[in-house]
């Protein structure tokens, strides 16, 4: 790695192993503009916002600047500020701007960057054609207009799922980002993972709203509205009101929805735990009969649904475990039937996911009992944020109330659901037979936590070895099967997580790279340490539930089988 000093406007500044010149700059606490330069994907370099001059008053982008030593550059100059300026306006002109009325207004990176360097008026007209916009989706929806050709959704789709759903087409200044063919999402693999949502810095693509059908059902004196919270939920929420990542803000969501009028609040950890239970059996009895092996995890939906559109074959070795949203969304909807109709109410079940895939998982016809769903709506962090807000709520003065019984007790087990490896560690911590506390902390310093992309690690259940993997991102998740396939790697249970870091990475949550996520994951794992019950076995309520009400019912509630599609 190349080290050495660099001059930035006159400062001197070290550099250690830093990938451009762009990555030094921001280490001298300087926030160069960008919009096609995403820390975590491939350099792009194609909006030019990053631009610095040399001493002989060359320009060049940032980004694909490798760092030299003795380097002198500047950054803040008059020729650069007319450059900034002159791309910006160039921008806006061939961009949609009902500004006021976008999805992302207040949010928008072109917004926020045209304020920043002073571009008060746009001399040039629009002369770009409408362009139809994409509902077809149901997580997200796809609005060409207000497109700037960053191609950040199209590395992300490529680099980080390996999908490579979307794509440039044609050229010049008929350029588009487009699906092949101009497909409809709905015509093509996408898994509704959303990440190209997340990525991308303008309304271009944006997570599909559904706040008006909650505003509706909490308004309605007929209808019982049941919310579930999701673990990683409470570690980001907060962050839109100005708590750090991290921070455990359930009990104050909790007090929030009982006053936008919420009827019942409980915590998806309940439906984690079922789900740890459930999955350890089934893994158990694999273990006993012999496979089919790798087990995998099935908690989410947008690995489900690329397993059905591409790798069908491998559909047996998921588990028959419905996700802990639908499995809590199946017991929710039973248990109020009977209390339905001696209230003369409908109860409409409102989770609040981090996942926009959740969307399209509450959709399927597999979650449905008697033709209606057992998850009637799911809302993303994002859009409970914005409820909050619309509501007048002063979030951090709230005084927070704990989730509502008997559906609100959950364990650290299922807390960690919300970031990568937790639910690997959830079920070890259930099959291993030595339950003592440094059995549970040999799980935890395992490997399970690393940070790596695929985790590996080895766990003695009786008398044999279990080989346990956890992987993040898809495209990693397609580099494992690869190494199964031929025959290089064999595991018995394998975690997978379409996101990067898991469900605190949803596209669902407020906007943050790796650093942040972590940060979120840590929060959960702090929350398991505090937690009065470890493991879910020990859920004195979810055992109850097992031994009693859902006792010959659990496939019909608990499980799924997947059939390609």
């Amino acid at each position: 790695m190349a080290k050495g000093i660099m001059y930035i406007d006159g400062q001197r500044v070290p550099f250690d192993g830093e990938k451009n010149v762009l990555a030094v700059i921001r280490k001298a606490g300087i926030d160069m503009p960008t919009f096609c330069y995403y820390s975590e994907l491939s350099t792009f370099g194609a909006c030019r916002m990053c631009v610095v001059e040399d001493e002989r008053g060359k320009i060049d982008t940032s980004c694909s600047m490798e760092p030299r030593d003795g380097m002198v550059i500047r950054t803040n100059t008059a020729k650069l500020l007319k450059h900034r300026r002159m791309i910006l306006e160039l921008m806006l002109a061939s961009h949609c701007r009902d500004c006021t009325t976008c999805e992302k207004s207040g949010k928008c990176h072109l917004q926020e960057l045209a304020l920043q360097f002073g571009v008060r008026k746009v001399r040039f007209p629009d002369t770009r054609p409408e362009y139809e916009k994409d509902h077809s989706s149901p997580a997200i929806v796809r609005d060409p207009n207000k497109c700037i050709l960053c191609g950040d959704c199209v590395r992300v789709c490529e680099e980080m799922q390996g999908m490579g759903v979307l794509n440039f087409a044609h050229r010049g200044s008929d350029l588009q980002v487009m699906p092949a063919f101009d497909r409809k999402l709905a015509q093509t693999n996408c898994i509704s993972c959303g990440q190209c949502a997340a990525a991308c810095p303008t309304g271009a693509i944006t997570i599909r709203d559904e706040i008006g059908k909650a505003w509706q059902k909490l308004y309605a004196s007929d209808v019982r509205v049941v919310f579930q919270i999701a673990p990683a939920v409470r570690v980001a929420v907060g962050e839109a009101f100005g708590l750090e990542p991290g921070v455990n803000c359930l009990d104050k969501l909790v007090a929030a929805l009982k006053m936008m009028g919420a009827d019942e609040v409980y915590d998806t950890n309940f439906g984690a735990d079922l789900t740890v239970l459930e999955e350890s059996a089934e893994f158990l009895a694999r273990l006993k009969n012999g496979g089919p092996f790798p087990m995998f995890t099935s908690c989410c939906p947008a690995w489900i649904k690329y397993l059905e559109n591409e790798k069908p074959k491998y559909l047996k070795n998921v588990s028959t475990c419905k996700s802990p949203m639908e499995m809590f969304g199946a017991i929710l909807k039973d248990q109020y039937k009977a209390k339905d109709a001696e209230d003369g109410k409908t109860t409409y079940h409102i989770a609040i996911m981090p996942c926009t895939a959740k969307k399209m998982e509450a959709k399927r016809e597999e979650f449905q009992h008697d033709g209606k769903p057992d998850v009637d709506l799911v809302l993303t962090t994002q859009e409970i944020i914005t409820m909050i807000k619309e509501a007048g709520i002063r979030f951090t003065e709230l005084e927070g109330e704990s989730p509502d019984l008997p559906f609100g007790m959950g364990t650290g087990a299922a807390v960690i659901f919300g970031t990568t490896g937790g639910v690997a560690e959830a079920v070890a911590r259930r099959v291993v037979e030595d339950k003592s506390k440094n059995t549970m902390q040999a799980i935890q310093f395992s490997g399970l936590r690393d940070a790596g992309v695929i985790r590996e690690v080895s766990l003695p259940v009786g008398d044999r070895v279990l080989r346990i993997a956890v992987v993040h991102g898809l495209v990693n998740a397609k580099k494992l099967l690869a190494d199964i396939e031929s025959g290089e790697a064999y595991y018995d249970l394998i975690e997978v997580m379409t996101c990067k870091t898991g469900c605190v990475g949803g596209a669902g949550q407020p906007r943050g790279l790796i650093p942040v996520k972590r940060q979120r994951g840590e929060g959960l794992y702090e929350a398991d340490r505090t937690a009065l019950i470890k493991r879910s076995e020990s859920n004195p309520i979810a055992v109850e539930m097992l031994e009693g009400m859902l006792k010959g019912r659990t496939h019909e509630l608990l499980h799924v089988h997947y059939d390609h599609k």
